[in-house]
């Protein structure tokens, strides 16, 4: 019973990220959180649901690739079985990583807010709104025609489109904007949010739910202000992003969890409440041997990419249709490190070498090792002796650990009951020789 090797593939993409709406892609998601050491997204839901009346603004970080965006689905996905209009958009489809403001995030806001409502016969006229964008336009001296839009959403969409392909239009944009930014939030909440939420319960709904994705993708590098972009963005003007008249679930940097900004970003932003991380699914315990709940659900994790259709018993009985053993199966998941998108990686690099099914240790060891031979040829004789100490302590401290460890990968973060660690990507283990 050996799955088709181009399906089997395909379902393990790594960029792929399971939709909780998608019936396919339901086969193939493994809860984490009974290993991670929380169920995140039901706090978060649970926060949201409790002031229905209110309005919260939630924090959400962790390593790229660790799943936070097939996690912050299944939020969406709750919340509409609750009674909530969620909007959820990844912000790396309208912004710019690497050059972006808070004129420029709270325009995505509205213009996908705007779109989802026009989607349910809820169309808001905006005058305030609509007339600042008219502003914008002749600021810009732009060719963008704002006359005939009916739909708030296609006005915004002009503008920013334009922003985001001419870092000119961008700079000039924000030139306005910025001045005029507590006149642009209270237009959006008056005449988009709070219009939205009135009519959103009148059809017996909760209110509006909106979920940023991508921002923790924001560059870490230095703002004019002489912070870095993530720490100007959401600490310095993390009041005006907290300031939006609807729920809000932020995704953002890991690094600010080590910032000397940690308090500052926690009250501004956060309203008080710390940001929720969610770390790698543990393979080994703080003391080295096997975290066995972590691996079972790893292994099932790509045994279901590969027989979606069975039952999780079904598909253990399955692995040497896939592998040559199930140690091979073993060796992939501890050399991932319980990095989901690393594991996913390595396993398609292991497919495209293959002719047939099952993978073979040899064809897996080549993988392991071209993976580590590239990672490590980034890290410094510095950075080696950082690692060391993070091995031996399984600690990391200070925002310039982070941003040196952290951020590229090197050093991963578990969290098992309570119980915070660090560890070295285990793959370096595989060109370097660590003591512990």
């Amino acid at each position: 019973m050996k799955p088709d090797l181009r399906q089997f593939f395909l379902a393990c993409d790594p960029k792929k990220v399971l939709k909780q709406e998608n019936a396919e892609d339901r086969k193939y998601y493994i809860n984490f959180s009974g290993v991670r050491g929380a169920e995140i997204i039901k706090k978060l839901g649970k926060a949201i649901c409790w002031k229905s009346e209110d309005y919260t603004c939630q924090l959400f970080t962790g390593h790229i690739g660790c799943g936070k965006s097939t996690e912050l689905s299944r939020l969406k996905t709750k919340l509409e079985q609750e009674g909530f209009h969620v909007v959820y958009f990844e912000s790396s489809q309208d912004l710019d990583q690497g050059d972006l403001d808070i004129s420029d995030i709270l325009l995505a806001i509205a213009r996908r807010v705007s779109e989802s409502l026009e989607e349910v016969r809820i169309n808001l006229k905006g005058g305030r709104f609509t007339n600042l964008l008219q502003e914008c336009v002749d600021f810009l001296k732009t060719p963008i025609d704002l006359s005939a839009e009916a739909e708030l959403s296609l006005g915004i969409g002009k503008i920013t489109a334009k922003a985001k392909e001419s870092p000119q239009v961008r700079s000039q944009l924000r030139q306005y904007l910025e001045p005029k930014s507590e006149s642009l939030l209270k237009a959006i909440n008056q005449e988009l949010l709070e219009p939205a939420k009135k009519e959103l319960q009148q059809r017996g709904q909760q209110g509006l739910v909106v979920i940023v994705d991508h921002l923790d993708r924001v560059d870490d590098r230095p703002h004019v202000s002489g912070k870095s972009l993530p720490e100007y963005l959401f600490v310095s003007r993390g009041e005006q992003l907290n300031s939006l008249h609807c729920h809000v679930v932020y995704t953002i940097p890991l690094v600010l969890a080590f910032s000397n900004e940690r308090e500052a970003l926690k009250n501004r932003l956060g309203g008080g409440t710390d940001p929720m991380v969610l770390p790698m699914v543990p393979v080994r315990k703080r003391d080295g041997s096997d975290s066995e709940a972590g691996l079972e659900l790893l292994r099932q994790m790509v045994l279901a990419r590969a027989f979606p259709e069975q039952l999780p018993e079904e598909r253990l009985n399955l692995v040497t249709e896939v592998f040559d053993s199930p140690a091979t199966l073993d060796r992939l998941c501890r050399v991932s490190g319980g990095h989901v998108r690393n594991l996913l990686s390595l396993l398609s690099s292991c497919l495209l070498e293959l002719e047939t099914l099952p993978i073979d240790k040899n064809s897996l060891e080549i993988v392991i090792r071209n993976y580590a031979n590239e990672l490590a040829l980034a890290i410094t004789p510095d950075e080696w002796e950082l690692l060391e100490k993070v091995a031996q302590t399984k600690s990391v401290t200070g925002e310039k650990q982070y941003r040196t460890l952290l951020r590229s990968l090197f050093v991963f973060e578990y969290r098992e009951q309570g119980d915070l660690w660090f560890d070295i990507n285990p793959v370096l283990a595989e060109v370097h020789l660590f003591s512990s």
